[in-house]
């Protein structure tokens, strides 16, 4: 189960670089803060594809750590299956934006981490071989991660992450620093790997067509202090294509001034 609820969010950060402010304007934290999430309210349902947009700096990746549990600084309250989220589980996993593999590990080691519950090891050994061939990297399960190009680290992490069995999935800009036919084949994979396993996946982007070509919701954040903007279903059929569905064309179009951009490219 995946099922998220978020409510009244608040996050704020301490400015020790500026003095303490007497300020009325209601969005001044009253002392030297920074607020950068303004009271969010946000549910997911179970097994969706949430992509997360909004300008640099608004405080994505921020709320994302909060869900996830590595960051308890906030007010409000975050429910995971109607659990109060009070810290990381291991029912969810972190993709975070730049290689976590280990390096002094195989790509089949550091896959083998998400099965160390497993003692039975030709169960365990089927397992790393059935994830590694689900991102297409068979025949390197012996390389080590400087021995793998950007994409192949990437979908070695999916590897790894999806062998946990997850319920949710935390994915922080995983596309970061790809090159662009990279990005388009990884965009593939993770829409894929998406429909087989049918997890709650909250995705970060800065890429409005991953965002809509990807998710099956989208949510727009604003500038800091960040509130809601957009919160929608995206009921289009796979594979999506701007040419052929007017509507995602025109939602594409407003997204691009939404965020400040006064033409889609």
């Amino acid at each position: 189960m995946g099922h998220v609820l978020i409510q009244h969010l608040q996050k704020e950060y301490v400015d020790r670089r500026h003095k303490r402010r007497d300020a009325d304007d209601p969005n001044e934290c009253g002392i030297n803060c920074i607020r950068v999430l303004d009271d969010v309210n946000l549910e997911f349902s179970d097994g969706e594809m949430v992509c997360i947009l909004g300008p640099s700096g608004c405080g994505k990746s921020t709320m994302l750590r909060i869900v996830a549990g590595f960051d308890r600084e906030y007010s409000g309250k975050i429910f995971i299956n109607d659990k109060e989220v009070r810290g990381p589980s291991s029912e969810h996993i972190f993709v975070f934006q730049h290689s976590a593999l280990l390096p002094w590990m195989t790509m089949r080691e550091n896959v083998a981490l998400g099965l160390r519950h497993l003692k039975d090891k030709e169960l365990m050994k089927a397992k790393i071989q059935e994830y590694i061939e689900m991102v297409e990297l068979e025949g390197f399960e012996d390389r080590y991660p400087h021995q793998l190009s950007g994409g192949m680290q990437r979908r070695a992490e999916l590897a790894r992450a999806l062998a946990a069995e997850p319920d949710i999935m935390f994915m922080d800009e995983p596309f970061a620093g790809l090159d662009f036919l990279t990005r388009m084949k990884m965009r593939e994979e993770v829409v894929n790997m998406h429909e087989f396993i049918g997890k709650t996946i909250l995705f970060v982007t800065h890429d409005i067509d991953d965002a809509l070509i990807m998710g099956d919701r989208l949510v727009v954040l604003s500038g800091r202090p960040s509130h809601v903007k957009i919160s929608r279903r995206l009921d289009f059929p796979r594979p999506r294509d701007f040419r052929k569905e007017p509507e995602l064309s025109e939602l594409r179009n407003e997204i691009f001034l939404m965020l400040g951009v006064n033409y889609a490219v």
